[in-house]
């Protein structure tokens, strides 16, 4: 062997790690972790399977399925088939989906399946306040614009109201009842004695982004001395409010009107509710603005918004975060950008934010209040 061939022999080794270091240093991928990516198949796969149980959750409840199991008991596919008015076959595929993911009970000898009583408070009790059929039907109504988010992603703009149809609407009314009927009245305004004070005196109320008119329709329930008006962009969605606080003898108190409340409010209010809806709107600036101008001076401005942190990193891992910043993509985000608006997004408007926001608007006092949510923070400020 010559000096230069036991030379090249000897170094190779320690060359080809320095290349190899070099080029992991300029950018190359390392190679991946067989063990690593197997597990990331199996979460993967843990989730895909996840969005199957929401579409057999959704088919579920618009169905009437998972009530008629809560209403009659446990029930073979054919029973349960004949209850809820749809096909066996179909009825059984569906009853193994949800019986392989848990959410039903399965018992071989009878081929009778079972709701659990702990799962029926979510799955078969409408406007219960841990009742989530409206969320699946929120969400599925999403898909019918997945086409056009998608092609605002490479475009630009959004995706208007006008375009969601009318299961969605209908889908965050059904979600939010809940909280209106179990939580305004019983949790919330204890926390901000003032409000139900002013209430119980006789006050003047308004909600902007009404939606169909659930709060303020409770609100008139609760207290029926003072007078409210419910605003919204969403034409439908006004018209379903009035219907509704008639169908609920509240209209005498209660009345309802298409208005953009960013571009002022016609009358000066002892308290303004906005519920779940700033982090949506098109110009929430000049929103804070209009309600500022609309707030008698010793009134009250109820705000609920999401429960986020400032950074994305303290929202690794949060399954609440993923479906926020979903929900942004389709649906709150886009709709803003359709506008040009400013679109914080469902994430967008933390704590530090709000503070921010209602500082700039010349509104006074921000106080959280002492409502424990994970989902929710409840702000009572003051003009």
């Amino acid at each position: 062997m010559s000096t230069t061939t036991a030379s090249t022999a000897s170094t190779t080794p320690a060359v080809i790690a320095t290349a190899q270091a070099t080029e992991t240093a300029e950018g190359a991928a390392p190679s991946p972790d067989a063990a690593k990516t197997e597990a990331f198949v199996g979460r993967v796969t843990q989730d895909f399977a996840g969005m199957a149980v929401s579409l057999m959750t959704a088919v579920g409840d618009r169905l009437g399925l998972f009530q008629a199991l809560a209403a009659h008991g446990p029930a073979t596919s054919a029973e349960l088939a004949g209850r809820a008015g749809v096909q066996e076959r179909y009825t059984r595929e569906w009853l193994s989906a949800l019986a392989a993911a848990g959410y039903l009970h399965y018992e071989p000898s009878s081929r009778r399946f079972t709701l659990p009583p702990e799962h029926a408070p979510v799955l078969a009790e409408e406007g219960g306040p841990m009742f989530f059929g409206g969320a699946y039907q929120d969400w599925l109504a999403c898909l019918g614009v997945l086409d056009r988010v998608m092609a605002a992603f490479r475009r630009g703009g959004g995706v208007p109201y006008e375009a969601y149809g009318p299961d969605l609407w209908e889908g965050i009314d059904r979600m939010t009842t809940g909280w209106f009927d179990h939580l305004l009245v019983q949790q919330w305004l204890p926390a901000v004695p003032a409000v139900p004070a002013a209430l119980e005196r006789g006050a003047l109320v308004s909600d902007v982004g009404c939606g169909h008119g659930r709060a303020l329709i409770r609100l008139a329930q609760a207290f029926p001395a003072s007078r409210y008006v419910g605003y919204d962009v969403h034409g439908p969605s006004v018209a379903r409010a009035t219907a509704n606080a008639a169908a609920a003898g509240v209209a005498d108190r209660v009345r309802f009107e298409q208005r953009d409340a960013s571009e002022g409010l016609p009358e000066q209010y002892d308290v303004i509710t906005a519920f779940d809806m700033l982090h949506d709107a098109v110009a929430p600036r000049a929103l804070l603005r209009a309600i500022r101008h609309a707030l008698r001076p010793d009134g009250t401005f109820l705000c609920l918004e999401f429960n986020c942190p400032d950074r994305l990193e303290d929202d690794i891992g949060n399954p609440l975060a993923t479906l926020g910043y979903t929900g942004s993509i389709v649906f709150c985000m886009t709709t803003s950008l359709a506008h040009g608006g400013e679109a914080l997004g469902s994430r967008g408007l933390p704590e530090s934010k709000m503070r921010a926001l209602c500082a700039e608007a010349g509104l006074g006092s921000v106080r959280r209040a002492p409502v424990e949510n994970p989902f929710n923070i409840l702000y009572e400020i003051k003009a």
